[in-house]
């Protein structure tokens, strides 16, 4: 594995600088229709044990971030849940195999998290399939650029909002119940909650309510043993680029004005959520930690 993320490299030619082409995906999108595939760690990710025996569920694990975090958790020992929308099924399927390959346990949950009790329905299933809960990752997301506040329907904000912030506070309130000292709960919020697009109000909005809420409930529950942080990716190559996330203009230079002139691929931010979840970050609480390629945050 020459390109492990344990290897020794350049960081700004570990990846090439793509220049995907013009194209569109219905809402969610598929990794196994994006040009180019994103990379997640399927032939690279090396694990080193840190989070055997645990047991994750991680909300949008079928592509893009998910599905990199699922990976990497799987290689490193933990039995993973991954929960993702029904149209998402052959993404899905594709993980969960790949962690059945590690020898852990898979459990694909379809559903959609912008329902209250679907997220707690969510919850219990995977408690029931892994045996129990001890990582939780928040990570789907919903994200549709629009030129102007006007062009944003009543129906898009509210969804927007349902799927990115209202999940992760019914999902948590669930998982509570379940979750021992010891516990780890990442959110996945973005460097638009500090540069935010003009194309992405609501999204935007989204993220930075997000990482208040990361910093609230760090500190609700920090006596409780349980830790909550944060990851916020910059512009990294995934579905949700090519389902309206982005211009489609805007498409073959993604990612290219960040200082590292490229964007990032999943499997660049598996690392971060593999610390947030071990125990090596035992006294990290409230933290959000940028994974940017580069781009300046507070």
């Amino acid at each position: 594995m020459t390109n492990d993320q344990l290897t020794f490299q350049n960081p700004v030619t570990r990846y090439p600088k793509i220049e995907p082409p013009k194209q569109d995906q219905p809402e969610p999108g598929l990794d196994a229709d994006l040009k180019p595939h994103a990379d997640h760690g399927e032939d690279t990710y090396r694990g080193t044990g840190r989070l055997e025996g645990r047991k994750a569920l991680i909300t949008g694990g079928d592509s893009g971030i998910g599905a990199s975090v699922a990976i990497a958790f799987a290689r490193e020992g933990a039995d993973v849940a991954i929960a993702y929308l029904p149209s998402e099924e052959e993404d899905s399927q594709r993980i969960a195999d790949l962690i059945t390959k590690e020898g852990k346990k898979a459990v694909a949950l379809p559903t959609d998290v912008s329902s209250a009790q679907n997220c707690r329905d969510l919850v219990e299933a995977a408690v029931d399939e892994l045996g129990g809960l001890d990582i939780l990752v928040n990570n789907a997301g919903k994200q549709i650029a629009q030129e102007s506040i006007e062009d944003i329907s009543d129906e898009q904000f509210d969804e927007t909002f349902k799927t990115n912030i209202y999940a992760m506070f019914w999902t948590v309130k669930a998982a509570l119940t379940h979750l021992q000292p010891g516990s780890s709960i990442i959110n996945t919020t973005s460097v638009n909650a500090y540069l935010p697009s003009p194309t992405l109000l609501d999204y935007a909005t989204t993220k930075g309510a997000i990482n208040n809420f990361t910093k609230g409930l760090s500190q609700q529950l920090a006596s409780r043993g349980i830790r909550v942080n944060a990851v916020a990716p910059g512009p990294f190559w995934t579905p949700l680029q090519v389902s309206d996330g982005q211009p489609k203009d805007k498409l073959p230079k993604f990612g290219t004005d960040t200082p590292i002139g490229r964007a990032g691929q999943p499997t660049e931010l598996a690392p971060a959520y593999v610390f947030l979840a071990s125990s090596e970050s035992s006294y990290v609480m409230g933290e959000t930690l940028n994974v940017n390629g580069g781009m300046p945050t507070p």
